[in-house]
């Protein structure tokens, strides 16, 4: 193995490894928050159209019924999550509190 093949083996192991690092310490976390507020605002967006789905009765959700065919398939997405999760103010208390 010459030298120069010995420094690009070195750049490439040392090259991923930075990569890594980078990735654990900034990238996840951010795409986790970031994900997070996503789900959260389709969840307000959704709650705000559907609220008749939890017994909330809702003026609204007379002219949002017609987006049901277009939102189906989120829709029970949305609905399972919504029953399953913790309460909005435990939720976004663990943004603050790791």
């Amino acid at each position: 193995m010459t030298l120069a093949e010995r420094i690009a083996a070195y750049r490439e192991t040392v090259t991923e490894w930075l990569h890594g690092l980078y990735h654990g310490m900034i990238e996840h976390p951010a795409y986790e928050l970031i994900e997070k507020e996503a789900e959260d605002s389709d969840d307000a967006f959704m709650f705000a159209c559907f609220a008749d789905a939890f017994g909330i009765p809702s003026p609204v959700s007379y002219y949002t019924a017609e987006l049901l065919p277009y939102l189906g398939d989120e829709f029970e997405q949305w609905e399972r999550r919504m029953w399953d999760r913790e309460s909005l103010v435990e939720r976004k208390g663990q943004q603050y509190h790791f």
